[in-house]
C-alpha cells in the first residue's frame, strides 16, 4: 500500500481552479483568439438543423445583394451628373436637359438608395434567429458544464466572478457572429469590388491609393486596438473583482452587521472600483487616440484621390461625373470602414470576454464516468469501504486505511470530532471525489465503474447545512421528485414533522423560502431537507447531522420519523450527538482519519475507551456536541 505522503491529488486548472485568476491569465494572443472564433463559428452552421442553414444562406445572399446595390449608387450618380453637364446638353435649355436625362436612371438611383438599407434589415432579420439560437445553445452548454465540474471547483470558485464571466461571454456570442460576418468580411469584399471597378474603368493608380488608404487604416486600427485590449482585460478583471466583493459582502450581510464592518466593506469595494476607474480612464484615452489617427489616415487618402481626380478632369481625361464616382466610392467605403474601427474594437473586446468563458469550458471534471460505465444495480444496498485512503491535498491526510461494511438494511453510525473525516466519507460515497487508494463498493460494484447519475439516484442525503432554492416550500420538497403529486409532497412533510408548520403559514406550501432558504429557521430548513429525502425514497440513506439544528423535542419527533423511514433501508449516519445513534447496529469512532473503535453502543461503553469518554462528557455537558472535545 502506498503511503499517504506520496499522494498528489488533482489540483490544477485541468480539474479545478486553485487560483481564480487563471480564468483571466491563461493562454492569450492570436492562437487562443482563433480557437475562440472557431468555437463560435461552429454554431453558425448547426449540422442538426437545416432550417438554420437556410437562414444563414439567405442572410449571406442579402449581404452580397446589399453590397452590389451600394456599389451601384456612386456609378448611377456619376452618370446622372454627366448627363446634366452643359457639355453634354449644350444645345438644350435646362428644362429640355432634364427631359433628355433618362428619368429611369434617377428612379433607379432612388430605388438603390432605398433597397440598400432594406436588404441590410432583411439580412439582420434572417440572421437574428441563428444568433439567438447560438447564444441559447452556448448558455445551456456552459450551465451544464458547470454542473459537471467537480465539488473542488465549486468550493474554490468565487460566485460573483464566475457569474460575471458567463454573463459577458454569453452576451458576446451574437455580437461576434453578427459583426464578423456582416461588417469585417463585407468591408473587404466591397474594397475588392471598388478597386476592380476603378482599375478597369479609370486608372490603376486610383485603385492603388484606395487600397493603400484602407489597408493603412486597418493596420493602424488593429495595432492600436491590441494595446486597448490589454486595458480591457484589466477593466474586466477589476470589474469582476468589484462584483465578487459586492456579492460576497451582501451574501454575508448578517456577518457584516454583527461586526459593524459596513465601512470596511465599502472601502474594500471602493478600492476595487478605483482600479476599474483607472482602467476605464486609460481606455477612453486610447479610444480618443485611435479615433484621431483613423481620421488623419483616411482623410489624407481622400484628399490625395480628389486632387488626382480633379487634375484628370481639368486635363479632360475624366468627366465631372467620374469625379463624383471616385468621391462616392470613397465615401461608400468610408461608412463601413469607419464602422470597422468601432466593430474591430468591439470584436476584440468581445473576444476578451469570450476568452475567460472559453477557458472555463476547458476545465475538465475531476470526477467523470469511465468509458463503458454501467448503471448501478441495487439489490440489498450493502455499502463496503475497503482500505480507503484519501486526501484533499498532499500536506494533509484525511482518511487512512478506512475499512467498514454497512450491511443491507442495517444502520451504521460514524462519530468523531470535527476534522476527523466524517463528512469526507459522505462525499466519497456520492463520488464527489475519487479515493486515492482502496475501493468503495455498493452491492459488490465499485462506484468508480458505475454511472454517477445512477449512484446518486440510489442515495438520499439529509446534510448538516441545508441550502434551499429561492422558491416555494412545495418546490423545494418536490425537488427530489419533480413530478410528485400534492399528496406525496404532504405525506413526506408529515413524516418530517413540518406539515403542520407549513399549513399554518398564510400561503402554505406556496410560501417563498428566500435566497438560500434564509426566511426559514435552521430547524425548519432541515425538516424540509428531510421531507425532500423521504420523497426521493432511496434504498440508501445518508444522514449527515440531520438533526443537529433542532431542539430536543423536535429532534426526538424527527428521530422517530427517521427510524421509520430508515427501516429496511441501508443507513449511514454521521453524528456529533451520540444520543442520536444509540440504536445503530454498529458505531464507528473516527479519529484523525482512522477508525479507532467500533461496535454497538453498549459494547463501546463497556470498552471504556474513546467513545465511553465522549459519552460521559456529553452527559455531563447536557448532550452538548462533542466537536470541541480533543481527539
Amino acid at each position: 500500500m502506498a503511503k499517504r505522503s506520496e499522494y498528489r491529488p488533482p489540483h490544477s486548472p485541468a480539474h479545478g481552479l486553485s487560483d481564480q485568476d487563471s480564468l483571466y491569465e491563461g493562454e492569450k494572443g492570436l492562437g487562443n483568439q482563433l480557437k475562440v472564433l472557431s468555437y463560435i463559428f461552429s454554431y453558425l452552421w448547426p449540422k442538426e438543423n437545416t432550417a438554420y442553414q437556410i437562414l444563414v444562406i439567405a442572410a449571406m445572399l442579402a449581404l452580397v445583394a446589399s453590397k452590389l446595390v451600394a456599389l451601384a449608387i456612386p456609378i448611377l450618380m456619376g452618370s446622372i451628373v454627366n448627363n446634366l453637364t452643359p457639355s453634354a446638353n449644350s444645345s438644350l435649355n435646362g428644362v429640355n436637359a432634364m427631359v433628355i436625362v433618362p428619368v429611369s436612371m434617377i428612379i433607379l438611383w432612388g430605388v438603390t438608395r432605398i433597397s440598400g438599407p432594406a436588404l441590410q434589415q432583411l439580412r439582420d432579420a434572417l440572421f437574428v434567429r441563428v444568433g439567438q439560437h447560438a447564444q441559447r445553445v452556448v448558455a445551456v452548454q456552459v450551465f451544464e458544464h458547470l454542473h459537471k465540474l467537480s465539488l473542488r471547483f465549486h468550493l474554490e470558485r468565487r460566485t460573483g466572478g464566475v457569474s460575471r464571466i458567463i454573463e459577458r461571454g454569453i452576451k458576446s456570442i451574437e455580437f461576434l457572429l453578427r459583426f464578423l460576418i456582416f461588417s469585417i468580411f463585407p468591408t473587404f469584399f466591397e474594397l475588392i469590388l471598388v478597386c476592380t471597378y476603378l482599375t478597369l474603368k479609370y486608372d490603376g493608380r486610383y485603385a492603388l491609393i484606395t487600397a493603400l488608404t484602407v489597408l493603412s487604416y486597418v493596420w493602424f486600427t488593429f495595432s492600436i486596438t491590441e494595446w486597448r485590449v490589454k486595458i480591457r482585460r484589466q477593466m474586466n478583471k477589476s470589474d469582476t473583482e468589484a462584483n465578487t466583493k459586492a456579492i460576497d459582502s451582501l451574501l454575508n450581510f448578517e456577518t457584516v452587521k454583527y461586526f459593524g464592518n459596513e465601512k470596511y466593506e465599502a472601502e474594500r469595494y471602493d478600492n476595487a472600483m478605483e482600479s476599474y476607474q483607472n482602467a476605464a480612464v486609460r481606455s477612453q484615452f486610447s479610444l480618443s487616440a485611435i479615433s484621431i489617427g483613423q481620421s488623419l489616415i483616411f482623410n489624407a487618402g481622400v484628399v490625395l484621390l480628389l486632387v488626382m481626380a480633379g487634375y484628370d478632369v481639368v486635363e479632360g481625361k475624366l468627366n465631372v461625373g467620374d469625379f463624383i464616382v471616385v468621391y462616392g466610392f470613397l465615401i461608400q467605403i468610408y461608412m463601413p470602414l469607419n464602422m470597422l474601427g468601432f466593430v474591430y474594437r468591439e470584436i476584440k473586446q468581445a473576444l476578451v470576454d469570450m476568452e475567460s468563458m472559453y477557458r472555463l469550458l476547458g476545465i475538465g471534471p475531476e470526477v467523470s464516468d469511465k468509458e463503458g460505465a454501467k448503471p448501478l444495480i441495487v439489490s440489498g444496498a450493502e455499502i463496503r469501504f475497503e482500505s480507503v485512503y484519501f486526501s484533499y491535498d498532499p500536506d494533509r491526510g484525511i482518511l487512512k486505511n478506512v475499512s467498514f461494511v454497512v450491511p443491507a438494511g442495517k444502520k451504521v453510525a460514524i462519530v468523531g470530532p470535527s476534522g476527523a473525516g466524517k463528512s469526507t466519507i459522505s462525499r466519497i460515497l456520492f463520488r464527489f471525489y475519487d479515493v486515492y487508494s482502496g475501493r468503495v463498493l455498493i452491492d459488490g460494484q465499485d462506484i468508480t465503474k458505475v454511472t454517477q447519475s445512477s449512484l446518486r439516484e440510489a442515495i438520499g442525503i439529509v446534510p448538516q447545512d441545508t441550502v434551499l432554492f429561492n422558491d416555494t416550500i412545495r418546490y423545494n420538497i418536490a425537488y427530489a421528485k419533480t413530478d410528485a403529486s400534492d399528496d406525496e409532497i404532504q405525506g413526506a412533510a408529515k413524516l418530517a414533522q413540518i406539515h403542520t408548520f407549513i399549513e399554518s403559514l398564510p400561503q402554505g406550501y406556496n410560501t417563498m423560502v428566500g435566497e438560500r432558504g434564509l426566511k426559514l429557521s435552521g430547524g425548519e430548513k432541515q425538516r424540509v431537507a428531510i421531507a425532500r429525502t423521504i420523497l426521493k425514497d432511496p434504498p440508501i440513506l445518508l444522514l449527515d447531522e440531520a438533526t443537529s439544528a433542532l431542539d430536543s423535542k423536535t429532534e426526538s419527533e424527527i428521530q422517530d420519523a427517521l427510524r421509520e423511514v430508515s427501516r429496511q433501508r441501508t443507513t449511514l449516519v454521521i453524528a456529533h450527538r451520540l444520543s442520536t445513534v444509540t440504536d445503530a447496529d454498529e458505531i464507528l469512532v473516527l479519529q484523525a482519519g482512522c477508525i479507532a473503535e467500533r461496535g454497538s453502543h453498549s459494547e463501546l461503553l463497556s470498552q471504556k475507551g474513546i467513545y465511553a469518554q465522549m459519552w460521559t462528557q456529553q452527559l455531563e455537558s447536557g448532550s452538548k456536541p462533542f466537536e470541541s472535545i480533543g481527539a
